[in-house]
């Protein structure tokens, strides 16, 4: 600063003043929590919300009812959305404080159970993963010593250890190729891979491609034993920071489970058109979960059903030697702050 252009000295002053102003009213500037000033409930400053998504229907489809019918702006929030290809990278970008929620898979959920982010929702239970195989490799057995694609710590790498256990095997009997979503995509439909731990809507496209793939397991075949529920993740930073916020984004995801419950087909419209893209791949996606309102969430969560689907989870995540103990699902599932939400 030029101290001696007076101008700018009167602006310093004053600066100092409102700071000294700030600090004897106690005023919040978002970086001390959601606490009001005394004796007015209204002066909370909200944080901008970073919430992350994967861009497909389970990712982005509360993202875009809550778009469409303002929820962020009824709820007083400024929300930024930016787009992941995965859970797992949502995960660092919380642990870096870089994003306040995120989207995942059950693949990703050893992640939260690990410590690295809470589960602030459940979203979905899905029934969209599939190990898929070129033609003429008709059983898990015969994937032996060959090459399959896999988004490292996805629900595409959960269905592809299943079956492989299923089937006597580990993945040590398979050459596993570490790849994003897109890069599966591309690398099973030009037969560069042998098979594919991968889900819909991408099996859609690889399918126009190669129409006589192969489809070796599904989720369905390990619903006995595990649930394969999709979640949105907080940083735990910004929940303690932040509780009224934190309230508010429950708020809005309660709102759109509700709308999306009861109305799934305008729902894939309105993803189609958040994401610019084809409502038939959408819709093919949707078929592949259980969308859930919130008060049958509610209704899960209280009875103990939410956390008994995140122990078999761990149990499954411990065997495959993703966690060392399977962790207290109410050491990090926020199910008491999103049933309170709704009331």
């Amino acid at each position: 600063m030029n101290r001696n252009t007076r101008a700018r000295g009167i602006a310093a002053a004053a600066a100092l003043l409102t700071a000294a102003a700030l600090a004897v009213t106690g005023c919040s500037t978002g970086s001390g929590g959601d606490k009001p000033a005394d004796g007015d409930s209204s002066a909370v400053e909200m944080p901008t919300v970073r919430f992350g998504y994967i861009a497909d229907f389970n990712g982005a489809s509360l993202l875009a009812i809550a778009d469409d019918q303002d929820l962020w702006e009824k709820a007083g929030l400024e929300v930024e959305t930016p787009v992941f290809t995965n859970g797992p990278l949502q995960i660092q970008a919380l642990g870096t404080n870089d994003l306040d929620f995120g989207y995942i898979g059950p693949g990703a959920m050893w992640l939260p159970a690990s410590g690295q982010a809470e589960v602030a929702a459940i979203n979905s239970l899905g029934n969209a993963d599939r190990v898929i195989a070129q033609n003429g490799i008709t059983s898990i057995k015969d994937l032996k010593g060959k090459k399959v694609a896999v988004p490292e710590g996805t629900s595409g790498d959960m269905i592809l250890t299943m079956a492989l256990r299923s089937a006597g095997m580990t993945i040590d009997d398979v050459e596993k190729v570490a790849m994003d979503p897109s890069t599966v995509v591309a690398a099973f439909s030009s037969k560069q891979v042998d098979a594919a731990g991968i889900w819909y809507p991408l099996i859609n496209t690889i399918e126009q491609q190669v129409p006589d793939l192969e489809i070796l397991a599904e989720n369905e075949d390990f619903s006995e034993d595990v649930a394969f529920p999709s979640a949105f993740v907080a940083n735990p930073k910004f929940t303690k920071e932040h509780p009224e916020a934190t309230e508010k984004v429950l708020g809005v995801l309660r709102e759109a489970m509700d709308y999306r419950a009861e109305n799934i087909d305008d729902t894939v419209e309105l993803t189609a058109k958040m994401l610019k893209a084809d409502a038939k791949g959408f819709a093919a996606d949707a078929e592949n979960a259980k969308y859930l309102s919130s008060s049958e969430l509610d209704e899960l969560t209280e009875d103990g059903t939410v956390a008994a689907w995140l122990t078999s989870l761990n149990e499954y995540f411990v065997s495959a030697g993703k966690l060392e103990d399977a962790t207290d699902a109410s050491t990090y599932y926020l199910g008491d702050a999103f049933v309170a939400a709704g009331k």
